[in-house]
């Protein structure tokens, strides 16, 4: 009994001193979520960890090239004008690309809740998100070579002191004097598409790459219909795997949405059946 309430109290005690619940924190059993699978491959599967380590080991060498190509450049429709000179830059997203944030996930799943910015928001200001694999080397690396290092977020711009504070912790380029943060909603005209904050980027500095979870992450188009994001997706084959380079996130994003049409007023069972109508599948053995 003395060993039973000892290890409770501790794990109380370990929860409230990191912000990261253990399992037996949790009073009752969790109601089946959509999220369970992607969730547990996110933070267990060492398939995810090698995942996200390669395409931050293929952006060291492709780093390295566009240093040596002045013509490069990963904001095709932003940089303007002669580039070739300007100061060599990157471009991250922050969320599964930079911070797994998948204590959020586990959270909202053990606790039957769905997004809200209320909670999202006290989430980041606890700053227990974690470096994706590889992400922390790569910044560094980028850094080491003079290349300024951006962060373009759709975080809100009330979470940007905390926001820098955990990924500072985790020891991410901070931008020296220039303010390599750019949130959404910081500015009237920075909404939750990022090319008007590319584009401010773009007017000092050659953007040589991005990275991201979300289509939205490279492409302003990525809340249209699944044939509309096919079709911008083809127009720009060239550049996935060379400027633009993307974080695997089965989790949530505009993937996710397109197939009922981003309308979140929608009930949770009629965004569902939208995603089960959109399923190509086989007819099974005759």
């Amino acid at each position: 009994m003395i060993i039973t309430r000892t290890l409770a109290l501790g794990a109380i005690t370990i929860a409230l001193a990191t912000g990261v619940a253990p399992f037996q924190a949790w009073a009752q059993d969790p109601q089946p979520s959509d999220m369970l699978l992607a969730t547990l491959w996110t933070q267990r599967a060492v398939e995810y960890r090698g995942n996200a380590m390669t395409v931050y080991a293929l952006g060291r060498l492709r780093l390295d090239q566009a240093l040596a190509d002045s013509k490069w450049t990963a904001a095709p429709v932003e940089q303007k004008g002669d580039f070739a000179a300007l100061p060599p830059a990157i471009v991250l997203d922050i969320d599964e690309t930079v911070l797994d944030n998948s204590l959020y996930q586990v959270w909202m799943m053990k606790n039957g809740k769905t997004f809200s910015t209320k909670t999202w928001n006290e989430f980041c200001d606890a700053q227990v998100s974690r470096a994706i694999p590889g992400a922390v080397e790569f910044t560094k690396y980028a850094e080491s070579k003079g290349v300024k290092v951006f962060y373009i977020t759709n975080r809100g711009a009330e979470v940007e002191k905390s926001t820098r504070e955990n990924m500072e912790k985790l020891g991410f380029p901070m931008g020296g004097n220039v303010d390599t943060f750019l949130m959404q909603n910081e500015k009237p005209d920075w909404g939750s598409a990022k090319g008007t904050r590319r584009t401010v980027i773009a007017k000092d500095y050659r953007i040589l790459l991005s990275f991201g979870d979300n289509f939205g992450d490279f492409d302003d188009r990525y809340r249209t219909s699944e044939a509309e994001r096919l079709k911008a997706f083809d127009e720009s084959k060239e550049r996935w795997g060379r400027e633009w380079l993307v974080i695997a996130n089965p989790t949530y994003g505009s993937f996710d949405t397109a197939p009922f049409g981003h309308d979140f007023k929608k009930p949770a069972e009629e965004q569902r059946k939208a995603k089960w109508d959109v399923l190509e599948g086989w007819a099974g053995p005759k």
